[in-house]
């Protein structure tokens, strides 16, 4: 087993010695505590809910933090206090109107846009909602003494309560499923009860929610033809059958995130990235990622370092003689691609031609809403679920992505099922997005404390295979792709990479989200795009200059990064055979593998 990547963060008791004024510094824990703290977990992994996504000290100490601020500030209160007779007022006038202008909600809450809401006494329900949440919003934000992390965590408990609470959740006070239930005389709650019954079920039994299963890898989904040439405990490198006469001499990598199955690059064919570069006249390889389990529990970065990246590039080495590589890393696996670029960087003579990341973060010193979830005290309670199952349980890791976006994954999902009795046409990227994985013990603890908290890969402090990585020390042209709208990525935190290496660098802000910003194939949707490049040496912009002069372009980023991969290639040549036997590396079996089907 490799070396760990990255220290672990000192926690209370365990700091280097010096730090402390107790006899000359903190020792290491004692066998007494180690051997209590084992007692601890098991209890605490007996006890916790498999879905629990939240340590019950990580919010009771952010409320206690808000509430005894904004008990010493009378500057607060009185703002408070002033807002809510403005709103009692508007209340009124709200009481008492006939008809009026539209509803003034958020341009992406769509919870009031039917013209029903406009109706009395509807209109009326939903305008005092919207009083309330802008209350509240100014309530928990702004508290004089509160710490940036709890008055987030603050705010965002305030949003979920008001998410529960809106009046478009209740059969009593939403116009439009009293509508629908009077026009179906009711069959529409019994359709919804149904449809409760089935999720229920379903998330019990741990099976896919309703349709996933036309959605099948290998057989709708993840159907670009092609071979596993290289199979390992941690992952299988596939690679693609070309479609044209001649191909690129460089390929591409393709290294998705391990939370989730590859396929997201190659979901329907209309929809894969895969896909679409073969037929753009790449020769394309990927990595399909291990479902871990208890038997996993100690691998570590490193490991996926090795094991993945560097496993893949010896293949293609292999398979693809004396070419360098096109790599791209999407989300984590981005992250993974760019530790590991580093590394060939300060090694010297870097396989590599160019480096692509979508939607992949370098520096987390704002690493948006997921890093509510992320504090010593959250890390702490992981561990101790971890610590007896060895890896962390899909189902805590999907509760935490619903959340941040639980107006439309949770409350707009449940008044369409269960109150209007429809079930949404589920889609290729809804699909996968329901086919969870786990996370091994020791990698995610890892990646937490290392990236999150320490923000080590930034400050030059991360190590691969024992050394500390410098992301100054990439040199090659990269391809930065951000999303709008992105709640994992947040844009501004990849832009940051501008700021971490002189490299000459191509950063593309793209509509939509995590997801669908980058699954973004042209012809599809409408969509737009921003792109910049910054060469080695010029001056660089904030992220909020570079908008302001950065117009944005109609049609897909898939484009431009096409065009800006072949500006880097060098010639084309005929296909190459798939697989090298003679190397070791022959075909095992077809697209796309074992490992995507291990639940």
């Amino acid at each position: 087993m490799t070396e760990r990547s990255v220290e672990a963060e000192p926690r209370r008791g365990t700091s280097e010695r010096g730090n402390s004024p107790w006899l000359g510094g903190e020792s290491a824990p004692s066998k007494a505590f180690a051997a209590w703290q084992a007692i601890e977990r098991q209890a605490a992994a007996g006890s916790q809910v498999p879905g629990g996504a939240l340590a019950p000290a990580t919010p009771t100490g952010a409320f206690l933090d808000w509430a005894l601020h904004l008990a010493g500030s009378p500057a607060k209160a009185g703002e408070l206090g002033q807002l809510a007779v403005e709103q009692w007022l508007r209340g009124w006038q709200a009481l008492t109107a006939q008809g009026g202008a539209a509803l003034p909600s958020l341009p992406q809450d769509k919870r009031f846009a039917d013209p029903a809401w406009l109706e009395p006494p509807y209109k009326t329900f939903a305008e005092l909602f919207l009083l309330q949440q802008e209350w509240w919003q100014r309530a928990t934000t702004g508290v004089p003494g509160v710490t940036r992390h709890h008055e987030q965590m603050v705010s965002f408990a305030a949003r979920q309560w008001l998410d529960l609470m809106a009046p478009s959740n209740f059969v009593s006070l939403n116009p439009v499923v009293q509508q629908r239930t009077l026009q179906e005389e009711g069959m529409n709650l019994v359709r919804g009860v149904g449809h409760a019954w089935e999720d229920a079920w379903r998330e019990a039994a741990d099976r896919p929610p309703a349709g996933a299963e036309a959605f099948e890898p290998g057989r709708t989904v993840a159907i670009t033809p092609g071979g596993v040439v290289l199979r390992n405990r941690l992952m299988e490198l596939i690679q693609y059958a070309p479609t044209t006469p001649t191909v690129h001499a460089e390929p591409v990598l393709l290294v998705p995130a391990w939370i989730m199955k590859y396929y997201i690059l190659d979901l329907s064919p209309s929809n894969s990235l895969v896909r679409h570069l073969v037929d753009q006249g790449f020769t394309v390889f990927a990595i399909s990622w291990k479902n871990p389990d208890a038997d996993d529990r100690d691998l570590g970065m490193d490991d996926y370092c090795e094991l993945g990246i560097r496993a893949a590039l010896r293949a293609i080495a292999a398979i693809v003689p004396g070419t360098k590589v096109h790599a791209t890393g999407y989300c984590l696996g981005g992250t993974l691609l760019a530790t590991v670029a580093a590394a060939l960087g300060r090694e010297g003579e870097s396989p590599l031609r160019t480096l692509s990341l979508l939607a992949a973060q370098t520096d987390f010193t704002e690493p948006g809403e997921l890093g509510l979830f992320i504090d010593e005290g959250q890390i702490a309670f992981l561990e101790s679920g971890m610590a007896r199952r060895g890896y962390l349980d899909k189902r805590q890791m999907a509760g935490a992505f619903q959340m941040l976006r639980s107006n439309d994954l949770i409350w707009s999902y449940r008044l369409h099922s269960y109150l209007l009795g429809e079930r949404r046409p589920m889609t290729d990227l809804m699909a996968w997005n329901a086919d969870g994985t786990r996370l091994p013990y020791r990698m995610h603890i890892e990646y937490l404390r290392g990236m999150f908290l320490r923000n080590a890969l930034a400050r030059g402090e991360w190590k691969v295979a024992g050394r500390p990585v410098d992301l100054a020390d990439i040199r090659v042209p990269i391809f930065n792709v951000g999303t709008v709208q992105d709640h994992v990525a947040p844009w501004r935190s990849v832009f940051k990479l501008n700021s971490l290496t002189d490299a000459p660098q191509t950063f593309v802000l793209t509509a939509g989200g995590h997801n669908v910003g980058i699954v973004n194939p042209p012809g599809q949707a409408p969509s737009s795009y921003r792109l910049r490049e910054r060469r080695a040496g010029e001056r660089r912009l904030t992220p909020d200059r570079w908008l302001e002069e950065t117009p944005a372009v109609d049609g897909s980023w898939w484009t431009p990064w096409v065009r800006w991969l072949r500006g880097h290639s060098s010639r084309r040549t005929t296909p190459p055979m798939p697989g090298a036997a003679q190397a070791g590396f022959g075909l095992l079996e077809p697209a796309p593998g074992r490992y995507v089907h291990q639940r």
